[in-house]
């Protein structure tokens, strides 16, 4: 007979632990072994029969594996932790004995700093790892980075998360990394790709942000600890990665005056020789033309970033190498026309690099400068100007610089021209510049609002600018991440492409149907209210009207009776009814610009109608059946899932003609007004 198990000692009861037994087991307070478990990245389980593992209670609880907390019990942030505990107890003595200066020397110069340096390495085996991983940080980061100061969210935090995220903006500027953005209601998408991982992350909109009560700060600021040590290891490796030197010469003075990029100076490492290396200072700036240390140093970065070969990431074949020297991508086609669409490759880097590579910009005022000025940097462009009120490290604070392509505004039509600027030569300083009236424009510059940047980088193309003009409507701006499949609406296409056979007509009759309905409920309405009037014109023959009621009747039932010319009278009603009718037809066909109908051609248009109405829906009557006559072969599990489908699809067909529907009627309101 083998040995019997015991009660809780086996199974679920000790794979699993509850957090109170994992508090006491590594003797540390609750708000410490929360920030522990996510500095290791250990959360909460369930199990699969809470009874067996919380050994018979019914209670509910939170369970941990078992070995996630043994593991814990050798990590060395516990030692830190408690010696943190202890220097906390000192403090509280000094200050219960009034020794203020003693607490304060024991908080300033004895409190343990804590490292994160080792658990980013034991989370992230390989670089590629964290770049997986670098979504949730990005938003994170970005969200604290534009939060107010208060005392759960220090300042010196704020700070801490800006310099970060600006860092990595520089390298997906210097790299041209970024491929796509996009504006919702929740904030800026952004898309990278970075080293073959594709990273998207979420940046909040500057408004003034409102901290509430119902966040716990703490955990969230425990995760913003470990996401910036995380982001500092890669942007480390990033920029050592293509011969820059980390970090970057960080200007406080001008980021206080709201330079934010600009603040920050890029320096690259030039090699001067096969055995002698030194480090040379150089700067990215936001001029026209680049000096001669800045091409320097260009050059360097394309050849160390060609040439550097990681010990961890393999060497890329011949083959792809010289698809990325020629510049070009491959394309995929389908081996065979009912083949599926295969995904093409997204835009390279060359191609983000140049997109924005002949324009000069300039950001009006109303305008966001900070997500325009780095998408316009990362996908090529080299002279971004704006106001002087938003910011120093502007190309040209001047607005009416001749050198400037294209302006971004936000604000409605332009009323005129600019007329002759005086003195515009001789002003030099930056608060004797011209500025511009609203309402006035620079002859010879585009103007254009600020979704067509977004919609140019997410087209990979310059599209035109007259439909982006000031005052103009603007097109769907859709999420470049979704493309539309067969049987949805699809806003960018035509109505003539996506509307089903015979759905413009049976529109255009039930449009006409409700015209007629609505006209003949105005003609009653018309008939009862001129009926009231005579009855309220006649208001004192009440009682002869009553006494000769029957005379009245008679008479009445004598001209019902009497029929000699009522199929003349109701033949010319109606030829006079036809000819109205036809005559509107004429009016709207030379208002259309169609050719005008005859009743010879209106029969044979409405004969044709009917005829094509009749043969789909003999057509649909005949696939019903035959669907039906399919369905009675399946099985009634591959009946159900066929009709939870065909369930799904009319819904989504049905969505999508109400969106049909709605654009048809804006389109002809649209051609109406015109």
């Amino acid at each position: 007979m083998g040995k019997q198990k015991k009660k809780g000692q086996a199974g679920q009861a000790k794979n699993y632990i509850t957090r109170t037994q994992a508090v006491r087991k590594l003797q540390i307070s609750l708000p410490d072994f929360r920030r522990l478990c996510i500095f290791k990245g250990i959360y909460p389980r369930e199990p699969r029969n809470i009874k067996k593992a919380n050994k018979s209670a019914t209670h509910s609880t939170t369970f941990y594996y078992t070995k996630d907390i043994q593991y814990l019990l050798h990590e060395p942030l516990l030692g830190k932790f408690r010696e943190q505990k202890a220097l906390d107890k000192k403090i509280a003595r000094s200050l219960g004995r009034n020794e203020v200066q003693d607490a304060v020397r024991l908080q300033k110069h004895g409190m343990p700093k804590i490292k994160l340096d080792h658990i980013v390495r034991e989370r992230y085996p390989t670089f590629i790892d964290a770049l997986r991983d670098l979504d949730d940080a990005l938003s994170l980061l970005f969200l604290f980075a534009n939060l107010p100061s208060t005392t759960t969210v220090p300042a010196k935090v704020i700070s801490r998360c800006q310099r970060l995220c600006h860092e990595f903006e520089h390298y997906l500027i210097t790299t041209h990394s970024l491929r796509k953005s996009f504006l919702s209601i929740k904030g800026i998408y952004y898309q990278a790709t970075i080293q073959g991982q594709d990273i998207m992350w979420l940046v909040p909109y500057k408004f003034v942000q409102r901290v509430t009560q119902d966040v716990d700060y703490r955990i969230m600021g425990t995760f913003v600890e470990f996401y910036c040590t995380l982001l500092g290891f890669i942007n480390y490796r990033l920029y050592t990665s293509i011969g820059l030197v980390y970090p970057p010469k960080f200007d406080v003075a001008s980021d206080e005056r709201g330079a934010e990029l600009a603040a920050f100076t890029l320096e690259g490492r030039g090699i001067t020789g096969a055995t002698e290396q030194q480090d040379e200072q150089r700067t990215l700036t936001n001029g026209y033309t680049p000096s001669a240390n800045t091409e320097d140093v260009q050059a360097q970065i394309d050849k160390v970033a060609q040439d550097a070969g990681t010990d961890e990431e393999p060497r890329v074949d011949e083959q792809v190498e010289d698809q990325a020297d020629a510049g070009t991508i491959d394309t995929f086609t389908p081996a065979a026309p009912e083949g599926d669409t295969l995904p093409q490759p997204d835009t390279t880097g060359d191609a983000a690099a140049t997109l924005f590579s002949n324009c000069t910009f300039f950001i009006s005022r109303e305008a966001p400068r900070h997500p325009i000025e780095f998408l316009l940097r990362a996908f090529g462009c080299k002279r971004v100007g704006w106001d002087s009120v938003l910011g120093e490290g502007a190309f040209t604070h001047d607005e009416t610089d001749p050198r400037i392509t294209h302006q971004i505004v936000d604000r409605p039509a332009p009323a005129q021209p600019l007329p002759t600027v005086r003195g515009q030569e001789t002003s030099t300083n930056d608060q004797n510049l011209q500025v511009v009236k609203p309402g006035y424009i620079m002859p010879g510059r585009i103007y254009v609002q600020p979704q067509w940047v977004w919609d140019c980088v997410n087209e990979g193309k310059l599209l035109r600018a007259d439909t982006y003009a000031p005052g103009e409507t603007l097109p769907p701006h859709l999420s470049p991440w979704v493309k539309p499949t067969g049987g949805q609406y699809d806003p960018r296409a035509t109505l003539e492409e996506q509307e089903l056979e015979g759905e413009a007509d049976d529109a255009i009759e039930e449009d006409e149907a409700a015209e007629m309905e609505g006209s003949e409920d105005e003609e009653d309405d018309e008939d009862v209210s001129e009926d009231e009037d005579e009855d309220v014109d006649a208001g004192g023959m009440d009682v002869a009207d009553s006494v000769d009621g029957d005379e009245g009747e008679d008479e009445s039932e004598e001209v019902d009776a009497f029929a000699g010319f009522g199929d003349d009278g109701e033949a010319s009603e109606t030829s006079d009814i036809d000819e109205e009718a036809q005559h509107q037809n004429e009016l709207e066909a030379e208002a259309s610009g169609r050719p005008v109908p005859t009743s010879t051609t209106s029969a044979k248009q409405d004969a044709q109608k009917a005829k094509a109405r009749q043969a789909r829906q003999t057509a649909q009557a005949q696939k019903d059946e035959e669907v039906e006559r399919q369905k009675m072969m399946m099985s009634n599990k591959k009946r159900k899932l066929y009709e939870k489908m065909q369930h799904s699809n009319a819904k989504r067909d049905l969505e999508a003609e109400k969106l049909r529907a709605k654009r048809r009627k804006l389109e002809r309101a649209g051609q109406a007004k015109a």
